[in-house]
């Protein structure tokens, strides 16, 4: 009896034991395409800015008028991310790897509230697992190239599952989508899409049963995206950051959706299955227009379907093969996701920036004159203590320099003019600016890197025999 008692008792410590160790195949997956994010991370654009008008803020103890580290015209432009910038230059302080782990805990966030929306609407571990990694492999730019959105990463899907929770069952919960709205504000400009969002679901899902709640609660929202440095001047950020050239053009950040691009292909691709599996199983009035909004929006900026994909996701989990996934695999899985998230930390992000040599000899050659630079290399020059003539955020500048300043990027003829303003310029290899450029009997070049090329005017080499 002692021995079968023996037998018995360690059996069940075993059987404690193989439990504390159970994982869910969802956060397997949720491991993993962090981790894999995190190891293919390198440094994006329209990042820099931030951290430098950060540094500005905090060695004046307060906010500069326009953006101090460039030349052309900016008093008037309302600084509203504010609280983004000052996040951005303690995490550029703090080095890459800081930066990297913040980029990875919004990661995160981001898919595990996509999971935990798809389990509330009644998908199984495992195919909230599937729509983790497909939802991961349609945006993964967006999860790996670390950019002024970090933030919104996280916030966009967190207010998605108070809303859908909302959906079920209304509550005094929904009250918490103004101070999410009021913190959003201060950190990125997507918190238009957050905004808008949330607008929807008032009008089509809460408006017929609730509408004097429903109208403070719009009122609120509206109110709440107002509540930054800028204060009444915030809708004119707002404004400014959608009519810029570089949107109203569609270059960079802001180009539409193309089949020569291998990862708006995938996007496509994902968010395409996606919508079809959500239309499948059903979706409120208000997860319709949303999903239609955004649509549109991704065709018109590829930039916006990261919000698409993160929208789509938990409502087409349930059409997606997948059930009870072995415990074993789910561990496995686990433990793959966790030692690459622990490497990726480890070894940091990747840059494919010009070195800090090629700017720091830009910006003394420049004498603090100010230097003309494609966008990332300008955002490097600033964050080094150089001077620029204009950059980012190029909402904060007049729309006629704004159109001169992407003219030259894209290398056509009325981009010279920016020339005038500047003796020194950096371009990024093989870039149509530098093509450009190589063609101007008034510059020469000075110095190269793996990434960026120098260029200087002749008389100003000449004259220092630099």
């Amino acid at each position: 009896m002692e021995n079968v008692a023996g037998t018995g008792g360690a059996a069940m410590r075993a059987n404690v034991r193989s439990r504390s160790f159970d994982v869910s195949a969802t956060a397997g997956a949720v491991l993993v395409a962090t981790g894999l994010a995190g190891l293919l991370s390198i440094f994006g654009a329209d990042l820099r800015w931030l951290a430098a008008l950060g540094d500005a803020v905090v060695r004046a103890g307060g906010i500069p008028d326009g953006v101090p580290y460039a030349a052309a015209p900016t008093a008037q432009w309302p600084n509203v991310p504010v609280l983004g910038e000052l996040l951005f230059h303690g995490l550029f302080t703090l080095g890459p790897h800081a930066l990297l782990a913040a980029q990875l805990l919004a990661v995160a966030i981001a898919l595990s509230a996509t999971a935990i929306g798809a389990r509330a609407l009644g998908a199984l571990d495992g195919q909230a697992a599937i729509v983790i990694l497909i939802a991961a492999v349609a945006v993964f730019p967006a999860f790996a190239i670390m950019r002024a959105q970090l933030c919104s990463l996280a916030f966009f899907p967190l207010l998605m599952l108070l809303l859908r929770s909302e959906t079920k069952r209304s509550s005094r919960r929904i009250w918490l989508a103004p101070p999410v709205l009021a913190l959003w504000t201060n950190l990125h400009g997507a918190v238009l899409v957050g905004l808008g969002v949330f607008l929807i679901y008032l009008a089509l899902q809460r408006f017929r049963r609730a509408p004097i709640e429903t109208f403070s609660l719009a009122v609120a929202a509206c109110l709440a995206c107002c509540l930054t440095p800028a204060l009444w001047r915030t809708p004119t950020y707002f404004h400014g950051v959608l009519v810029n050239e570089f949107a109203r053009r569609g270059v960079g950040f802001w180009g539409p959706l193309s089949i020569h691009s291998p990862f708006d292909v995938v996007l496509a691709i994902g968010a395409i299955i996606l919508l079809v599996l959500a239309l499948r199983v059903g979706a409120t009035r208000w997860e319709l227009v949303t999903f239609l909004a955004l649509s549109i929006a991704t065709v018109h900026a590829s930039r916006t379907g990261v919000f698409l994909v993160l929208a789509v996701a938990p409502r087409s989990a349930r059409r997606l093969p997948g059930g009870a996934v072995h415990r074993r695999v789910a561990l496995m899985a686990a433990a793959i996701g966790t030692a690459t998230l622990l490497g990726a930390l480890a070894h940091g992000p990747t840059s494919t920036d010009a070195g800090t040599a090629l700017i720091g000899r830009a910006v003394t050659a420049a004498h603090g004159t100010p230097i003309l630079a494609e966008d990332v290399l300008a955002e490097q020059v600033a964050l080094a203590g150089g001077r620029i003539w204009i950059g980012n955020p190029i909402d904060a500048f007049r729309l006629s320099d704004q159109s001169a300043y992407v003219d030259w990027l894209q290398g056509q003829p009325a981009g010279d003019a920016e020339l005038a303003h500047t003796d020194v310029v950096l371009v990024s290899l093989q870039s149509r600016a530098e093509r450009r450029l190589e063609t101007n009997p008034a510059f020469a070049e000075l110095a190269s890197d793996r990434h960026a090329k120098l260029f200087v005017r002749r008389s100003q080499r000449m004259a220092t025999g630099t």
